[in-house]
C-alpha cells in the first residue's frame, strides 16, 4: 500500500492484469563489464521513507507526476540547509570561522557534481541560479569571439533555454539552423542535423533528453559529427540528469548545464566546462570579482545554502549507489571511474532499471485506453532511447482539463508545452492547449501508476 491506495483494490487490475513491476537491489556484472541492477521490492519503500513530502501528517500523499518540471527533495537537502544557516551563515573569503565553513560548503558542492557528472576537475563547475540563466550567461560570452555569419545549430527537440540564448545572437549576425525530428517517433532527423552542420558551425546546442517526450538524441555521436567540423557542444541535460548516468569525459561535450531541483535537490543551476574554454572566453562579470575559473564565471554571490542543499542531493543518490548497487570496490573498466564517481555511476543505472519499469507499465495502461495520443518513441521495432517522460492527449478531456481532473484525485500533472515550444509547434499541438505529461522518478511506485490509469479508464469509459 502507498499513500493510502491498497493495490488489489483497484478495478484496473481486475480488467488489465498485475504488471510486471521491476525494482533494483544489489546488482552483478554483465560479460560486457556493466552492472545490471537486479530486482527487489524493498526499493521503493526504503526509497519513498527518505522524502517527506510523500508523508504528510494528515491526509493521502499525493501523486508526483510532474516531476519534470521539478521533483520532490530527500529530507537530507532541506537539514542541511537548515544546518548551513544554523552554522555557516557568511559571505566567502573573510578570516572568521563562518566564512571558511561557507568556503567549505562551497568547495564541498563543486565536487559533488565533480563526481555526479564525472567531470575531470570541481574547476570545471560552476554554478548560477539556473541553467537557463547560465546559458544567457555562457552565449553572451560566445558571441564576443563569432564573426557574423558563424553558425549555431539547434535542434526542434530541445526546450527553449536551449533555443533563445542562441537565437538571440542572430541580432549580432549569427546563422541560427534548426535540425528537425521525426514526427512519428519525435527521435531527431539525423540527417537533418548533418545537413545542417557546416564549415561555419561554431555551436551545436542539443537536448540530452527531451523535457517533453523524453527522446534521448545519440549525443556522443552528435559531439563526435560537431567536433568533426571545429564546432563546440553544449549539452542540455536537465532532464536527462535525474535518470540516468552523465559522464561528460566520456560524451567529450565542451558544455553541459543541469539544474539541482530536477534531480532532487534545490533551485539553482550547474554549468561543466572544458577547463579551457573557461580559461580561454571572457565572462562579463564586475571588475572586483575573482578571475580564476571557475569563480571568473559566477555573477554575484552565490546561494550558499542552496550548495549544501545540493551536496545532500548528490548524497541522497550516492546512498542508492551503495544500498542498491552492490559493493563500489569492484568496477569495470569501462567505467572509467572509481570512489564516489563510481558509486553515483552505479546509483544512476539503478535508477534508470527502475524507471524503464515504471514507465513500460504507463505507457502499456496509456495505450490500452484505445484512443489516447501518445507522443516520442512507443519502444516498438525502430527502439528510440528514452526517459520516462510522456506526453500525451485525448479526445475525452482537453490538455489542462485532464490536468484538473487528476488533481481532484490528488496527482500532480502538467499541461501545455512546458517550454518545448517548437516541438509543440512542429507536432500540431500548441494551438490546441498542448499535451498532458507525465513524468516519473525513482520515488514512484507501479501502485500510484495503477491509481492514475483507473481514473483513466473510469473517464473513457462513461464517456463512451
Amino acid at each position: 500500500m502507498y499513500g493510502g491506495r491498497l493495490l488489489k483494490s483497484l478495478p484496473y487490475y481486475r480488467r488489465f492484469g498485475r504488471p510486471k513491476a521491476t525494482t533494483p537491489r544489489r546488482g552483478r556484472w554483465s560479460a560486457a563489464g556493466i552492472l545490471e541492477p537486479m530486482i527487489d521490492s524493498a526499493f521503493a519503500a526504503q526509497v519513498r521513507a527518505r522524502f517527506p513530502s510523500l508523508h504528510p501528517p494528515a491526509g493521502p500523499a499525493p501523486i508526483f507526476f510532474d516531476n519534470p518540471g521539478g521533483t520532490q527533495v530527500p529530507q537530507g537537502v532541506p537539514d542541511a540547509i537548515v544546518h548551513y544557516y544554523s552554522t555557516s551563515n557568511a559571505n566567502v573569503g573573510g578570516a572568521f570561522a563562518t566564512s571558511h565553513r561557507t568556503d567549505a560548503v562551497i568547495a564541498e558542492a563543486r565536487q559533488a557534481m565533480a563526481d555526479l557528472l564525472h567531470a575531470p576537475s570541481p574547476d570545471c563547475i560552476v554554478f548560477g541560479p539556473s541553467m537557463t540563466t547560465l546559458t544567457f550567461h555562457l552565449a553572451r560570452s560566445l558571441a564576443d569571439i563569432w564573426t557574423p555569419g558563424d553558425e549555431v545549430v539547434v535542434t526542434t527537440l530541445d526546450h527553449d533555454a536551449n533555443i533563445t540564448p542562441w537565437t538571440d545572437l542572430e541580432a549580432a549576425g549569427a546563422v541560427v539552423k534548426c535540425a528537425d525530428i521525426h514526427p512519428e517517433t519525435c527521435a531527431l532527423d539525423m540527417e537533418s542535423f548533418a545537413r545542417a552542420l557546416s564549415p561555419r558551425t561554431r555551436l551545436v546546442a542539443v537536448t540530452h533528453a527531451s523535457n517533453a517526450v523524453g527522446v534521448v538524441p545519440p549525443v556522443a555521436q552528435i559531439v563526435q559529427m560537431a567536433h568533426a567540423v571545429g564546432a563546440l557542444v553544449f549539452v542540455d541535460a536537465v532532464q536527462y540528469a535525474p535518470h540516468g548516468p552523465i559522464d561528460v569525459q566520456a560524451l567529450d561535450c565542451d558544455f553541459l548545464a543541469c539544474s539541482a531541483y530536477k534531480f532532487f535537490g534545490p533551485h539553482l543551476g550547474i554549468l561543466y566546462g572544458k577547463r579551457e574554454h573557461l580559461e580561454r572566453l571572457t565572462p562579463h562579470k564586475v571588475r572586483p570579482a575573482k578571475n580564476t575559473v571557475p569563480q571568473r564565471w559566477e555573477t554575484g554571490t552565490l546561494n550558499h545554502e542552496c550548495l549544501a542543499g545540493l551536496s545532500a542531493a548528490v548524497e541522497h543518490l550516492a546512498w542508492i549507489g551503495e544500498t542498491f548497487s552492490g559493493p563500489t570496490a569492484e568496477h569495470s573498466p569501462a567505467d572509467g571511474c572509481a570512489g564516489r564517481a563510481l558509486t553515483l555511476k552505479h546509483a544512476m543505472r539503478t535508477l534508470h532499471s527502475y524507471e524503464q519499469g515504471l514507465m513500460t507499465q504507463l505507457l502499456t495502461g496509456l495505450g490500452a485506453l484505445g484512443d489516447a495520443t501518445l507522443y516520442g518513441p512507443s519502444g516498438g521495432e525502430e527502439h528510440v532511447p528514452r526517459v520516462p517522460t510522456v506526453a500525451w492527449t485525448w479526445p475525452r478531456l482537453a490538455p489542462r482539463a485532464t490536468c484538473e481532473l487528476l488533481a481532484r484525485h490528488d496527482i500532480c500533472a502538467w499541461s501545455g508545452n512546458y517550454y518545448a515550444l517548437r516541438l509543440m509547434e512542429r507536432l500540431g499541438l500548441e494551438g490546441t492547449g498542448g499535451a498532458v505529461r507525465l513524468g516519473l522518478a525513482h520515488y514512484n511506485t507501479p501502485e500510484e501508476i495503477t491509481t492514475l490509469l483507473d481514473i483513466l479508464h473510469r473517464v473513457s469509459s462513461q464517456t463512451r
